[in-house]
């Protein structure tokens, strides 16, 4: 079995790529999953760990 050896550029005419664009929305609903974790980071989380760690059960 062969193959033909063909130039990066010949190769390069049969193909297109085109990128993912993410839509307006999907980084939206990213941008306020993240603003949930720091919100819920600093107002429950760090406190619950201070506690433990200093009278732990």
């Amino acid at each position: 079995m062969t193959t033909e050896r063909t130039s990066a550029e010949e190769e390069h005419r049969h193909h297109t790529y085109t990128s993912n664009d993410i839509p307006w929305y999907v980084r939206l609903i990213w941008i306020l999953f993240w603003a949930f974790v720091i919100y819920y980071t600093l107002t429950y989380f760090i406190p619950a760990i201070d506690k433990e760690l200093l009278s732990p059960p």
